[in-house]
């Protein structure tokens, strides 16, 4: 079964707390503006998988002189688009400015997941490295890249989606131990492992 649930966004909910919506941010857009300009992140979600980033200039990574510039009153207004936007894979930031002088910025979700922190692609790694392969494929009706792990026998032993390839490769979760051929470990049975991962599980 596929993974839908955006579990690398979690991350950043733990990192930078829950998300404001749109409403939400239009509502206290003059204090996020200032607290990003002094160095703040703020997540704000317009739908499931639009996510994006009120960040301080030092992380609107690029070039700027190629980003769009848009008056901070005119985004508030605006904010449900540019969020879609800068969301979009394919989008790029936005810079928000007083004066036509950048003071912040939208950026996508995706991006400060992965600065937040180390690679999270070990799960995938650890895949490879134990003889799995890893087929990427894209599902037109959802929308999102499905990567699917599968074992030297062909059959399918992990699976994850996300918006793009480096989400759904972070999606993908190491195989059960059960599954490995050196299963079961010294001084365990193969009874007791698939028991111990549905209580872990719920």
């Amino acid at each position: 079964m596929i993974n839908k649930e955006r579990l690398s966004y979690d991350e950043l909910v733990a990192l930078l707390g829950v998300p404001f919506s749109v409403e939400d941010a239009r509502a206290r857009w003059a204090s996020l503006v200032e607290e990003a300009k002094n160095g703040s992140t703020v997540m704000i979600t317009r739908e499931r998988w639009e996510w994006a980033g009120l960040v301080p200039l030092s992380k609107v990574g690029g070039v700027w002189s190629g980003l769009p510039l848009v008056p901070v009153s005119t985004a508030r207004s605006k904010l449900g688009d540019l969020v879609r936007q800068v969301s979009d894979p394919y989008g790029e930031p936005v810079l928000l400015g007083r004066h036509r002088t950048p003071v912040a910025g939208l950026v996508a979700a995706h991006v400060l997941l992965d600065r937040a922190g180390p690679s999270s692609s070990s799960a995938a790694d650890a895949l490879l490295v134990g003889g799995h392969t890893i087929a990427l494929s894209h599902d037109p009706v959802e929308g999102l890249v499905v990567a699917i792990a599968r074992d030297q026998n062909g059959a399918e032993v992990s699976a994850g989606a996300g918006r793009d390839s480096r989400e759904a490769l972070r999606a993908l979760a190491e195989p059960a131990p059960w599954s490995r051929p050196d299963w079961p470990a010294a001084g365990m049975t193969s009874a007791s492992g698939p028991e111990r991962l549905t209580e872990a599980g719920g």
